[in-house]
């Protein structure tokens, strides 16, 4: 067995000399900036791994032993079964022991379909289902529907005009021609497609005889209806390039055409398209052509009428299905303790129903208590998944795990409090507790001090990020970590690190919105001060981010003339389809606006979706190392220009793998996999590209670098190196310059964004809106965040964040307090000040944490 001087052992168990059983233990672990780490961690204990963003955590509890316990699994079953999953990578370990299956919770989006609700996740829908058609007061002769029947996502049970969705599209002239004064030739008809397929059927309509050259609105409607909406395809001789002239006269002559094309009418080519495209921007594109509305037949309810005529507690499934969780509850507990008034007066006639009605509803008040401690009783459970956020969907998991009744599982949780107010970080300790006490362990990887306190054991990797970290620190009970010198995390941890003392900020002037309606924001007042940093604060769902990062959002980009920045609406399987209606915008803004001249939103959406997108192509670095490679005598010589550096440019990049780096193995009878291209190796350029030499590297070589050592390579390149000591000031000197976008986090993403914000801030009166810009942030990398924040304010620009961090709370200059509750016990201020201010008043559930990590007396609250 391996000792490296780097790892303090500390060993904590009841009898220090005996094997440690109970224990599971890792020997060798290499995975990604792993340091052969070996360590021992107890089973049916809540175990939680810290560190500074990038130090190896996740590596070690996702990456070695989660992977590890998944791969074991896969082995186990048959090859037929195995085959069905993706290939399963190996971890870096040498050995493992002790170790039980696992069950990990990652912060992931939902599957991205509008399909997928609250519902769905927690199985909540399968049992209300139930109730409906074993429990439901049915119409007189209708007959029983079976549970199925009460799903919009069955044939059974979904509404026939809409399939359904709850809403119908279709198409109109206004949609199909958006500007009625072109010609058909200046593309009058904007749903065809663009480029030669649509100049082919403009051309095909010339030798039809259309006018193509009059306005499309004095065309007659018998000739504007058949170009749209036929559901005729004639085929016809094309002469490409003549005037409707020529064309007439060598359709006389007979002459032989260039092709022979054939028609589609406009709605015809977008419901077509639509249907059929394995595209997704082509989806996009032909869906702004069509228009949704309810449908009239299911009234947006999405099933069958017979569904519909069904009703428990007098009100129909989906009705039921949109009410908030909290409200849900109340309505089935008389039912569950069978004191409902219906059920009395039917006992007698149908005992087994009114044993049936209690049963489920027992069920499901069981379930909703568990999602209701969590703090999440103001979600529906039509939500849709796409629209929570990674710590709803989290916590939404979590609950479901918790009535699985597992016993002797490992639970692998990424940062289960993002997200969270503290108030609510309590009900999460709960479900956790409730979980280790049925026999299981908890993995937990995670930054807020709040849960490392309750931890019983702590494994601390460090001390730095990257290359500077992947080594164990400390393996043992919390209170043994405080002798740990090199560890980041002991310092906050017991309370080593106190808050720089800074009298707050004066406003500079306020911007002040009026008649608010969002969500649970029903026609508020607010006032933001400009110049200073504000945070918004609140329990999860209180309306925050409904009144900041939407409505804010909105209000103050149109006041500016900016393109409102997309919603929150997710990247979805059916773009434009089955996204959420956009919401009204209610509310306008009456002062303030004329000391803002731009606003950025930097919010945790990817940079990019393909590994094309990169860490030095978003922040602009890219350009500036091609031009130095480019400036190379070697270079000069040869008369490569900046292009030839960059791995999307055809003379460039490597012609096997087209600047991917990698290629896809088809293997017969098994998935895809992806291996690095046997021609470049993974360098993504071709031989020649890599001769040139910058500083003794050539440029894959500098791809490969991390931000850290970067910054000593171009020691020098001012340009270069006001862009990587941004990078670092974020905490992010761990990522290599290549990093594809598609392995950030979104909380890596948006300290990206704002690393490129913070390269051009010099301008100031710009409003710069965060939502929780600290999720998935060690304490001391939060406390460079604001420091950079605080840059921000200095020079002259306005900051607001949503954030449930206290530590950060305290720096502010002013908080704005949301709530008091979630949903409809939330969407009010309750009140706005200092810190100090707020932490005094009574009625926020926001003041009592703040006044702690103040250092203020509880009783004053």
């Amino acid at each position: 067995m391996r000792h490296k001087p780097t790892h303090h052992k500390h060993d904590h168990s009841s009898a220090a000399g005996e094997s440690r059983a109970g224990f599971v233990r890792v020997r060798g672990a290499r995975e990604h900036n792993l340091k052969n780490v070996d360590v021992d961690i107890p089973r049916g204990s809540l175990v939680v791994f810290t560190g500074v963003s990038g130090s190896g955590k996740s590596s070690l509890a996702f990456g070695t032993l989660y992977a590890e316990a998944q791969r074991r699994y896969l082995e186990s079953v048959s090859p037929y079964a195995r085959r069905l999953f993706h290939q399963m990578p190996v971890p870096e370990v040498d050995e493992i022991d002790g170790l039980p299956p696992a069950v990990a919770l990652q912060q992931q989006r939902g599957s991205p379909t509008a399909r997928s609700s609250v519902g769905s996740v927690s199985t909540l829908s399968n049992s209300l289902r139930m109730l409906y058609s074993r429990a439901g007061d049915y119409p007189p002769g209708q007959e029983l529907l079976y549970a199925e029947s009460f799903s919009p996502n069955t044939p059974e049970g979904a509404c026939p005009q809409c399939s359904g969705l709850g809403r119908v599209y279709e198409v109109t002239e206004q949609s199909l021609v958006p500007d009625d004064s072109l010609t058909i030739r200046e593309r009058a008809v904007a749903a065809w497609p663009p480029a030669w397929h649509g100049q082919n059927l403009r051309d095909i309509l010339v030798t039809m005889g259309y006018d193509v050259d009059t306005p499309w609105r004095e065309l007659p409607k018998k000739d504007r209806d058949w170009i749209l909406f036929t559901d005729e395809t004639p085929t016809v001789p094309v002469y490409a390039g003549l005037t409707p002239k020529e064309t007439k006269a060598a359709l006389r002559r007979k002459d032989t055409p260039s092709y022979q094309g054939t028609f589609t009418g406009a709605r015809r080519y977008v419901l077509q398209t639509f249907a059929n495209t394995e595209s997704a921007s082509m989806k996009k594109r032909v869906a702004r052509y069509m228009v949704s509305t309810e449908c009239p037949l299911c009234r947006g309810k999405r099933l069958r009428q017979e569904a519909l005529s069904v009703s428990f507690a007098g009100i129909d499934i989906m009705e039921l299905s949109r009410m908030p969780l909290a409200r849900l509850a109340e309505l089935l507990k008389p039912y569950a303790a069978g004191e409902a008034a219906r059920d009395r007066t039917r006992a007698k006639e149908h005992p087994e129903q009114l044993i049936v009605t209690q049963r489920i509803a027992q069920d499901l008040c069981a379930r909703l208590r568990v999602l209701l401690d969590l703090g999440l009783g103001y979600l529906a459970l039509e939500r849709s998944t796409p629209t929570l956020s990674p710590g709803e969907l989290q916590r939404l998991r979590l609950a479901t795990q918790v009535r699985s009744n597992l016993f002797g599982v490992v639970y692998v949780l990424d940062e289960p409090s993002a997200g969270l107010h503290p108030a609510d970080t309590e009900a999460l300790l709960d479900a956790l507790a409730q979980l280790k006490a049925a026999g299981n362990s908890l993995f937990v990887v995670e930054h807020a001090l709040d849960v490392i306190r309750q931890a019983d054991w702590i494994v601390d990797v460090g001390p730095q990020a990257g290359e500077k970290g992947g080594q164990v620190l400390y393996s043992g009970v919390p209170g043994g970590l405080k002798d740990v010198k090199a560890s980041q995390t002991r310092r906050y941890l017991f309370n080593e690190a106190p808050l720089p003392g800074r009298a707050p900020r004066a406003p500079a002037g306020w911007l002040r919105l009026e008649g608010v309606r969002r969500n649970n924001l029903d026609g508020i007042s607010a006032e933001f001060p400009l110049g200073v940093l504000s945070a918004v604060t609140g329990v999860s769902g209180s309306g925050k981010s409904s009144l900041v990062s939407q409505v804010l959002v909105e209000l103050a980009g149109r006041a500016l003339g900016q393109a409102a920045p997309d919603a929150e609406a997710p990247e979805t399987d059916e773009p434009g389809l089955e996204q959420e209606a956009a919401l009204p915008l209610e509310g306008r803004i009456v002062a303030g606006m004329d000391q803002v001249k731009r606003m950025v939103r930097v919010d945790q959406k990817p940079i990019g979706r393909t590994p094309r997108s990169n860490l030095a192509t978003y922040t602009g670095l890219f350009d500036q190392v091609r031009k130095l490679f480019a400036a190379t005598p070697d270079a000069r010589k040869r008369r490569y220009d900046a292009g030839r550096f960059s791995f999307n440019v055809a003379k460039g990049r490597c012609e096997h793998c087209a600047g991917e780096g990698f290629v896809m193995v088809e293997l017969l009878f098994l998935p895809s996999v992806y291996a690095p291209c046997p021609t470049c190796e993974g360098a993504r350029y071709n031989a020649k590209t890599l001769e040139v030499r910058y500083r003794g590297k050539n440029i894959a070589e500098v791809l490969g670098m991390t931000v850290g050592e970067a910054i000593a390579f171009f020691e020098g390149e001012t340009l270069v190196e006001r862009s990587l000591e941004v990078l670092r000031e974020v905490g992010l000197d761990y990522l290599r310059l290549g990093q594809p976008a598609t392995e950030l986090s979104g909380g890596e993403a948006q300290r990206i964004k704002l690393a490129s914000e913070l390269q051009r801030a010099g301008r100031g009166n710009t409003l710069y809106v965060l939502d929780e810009p600290t999720t998935g942030l060690h304490p001391v990398d939060a406390d460079r965040l604001v420091a950079q924040l605080n840059r921000l304010v200095d020079s002259g620009n306005t900051v607001i964040v949503v954030e449930h961090t206290m530590r950060v709370v305290a720096g502010c200059d002013w908080v704005i307090d949301v709530g008091p509750g979630a949903g409809d016990e939330g969407g009010r201020l309750v009140c706005a000040g200092p810190p100090e201010e707020v932490a005094r008043c009574k009625a926020s559930r926001t003041a009592p944490y703040l006044a702690a990590q103040l250092g203020l007396s509880a009783a004053s609250t």
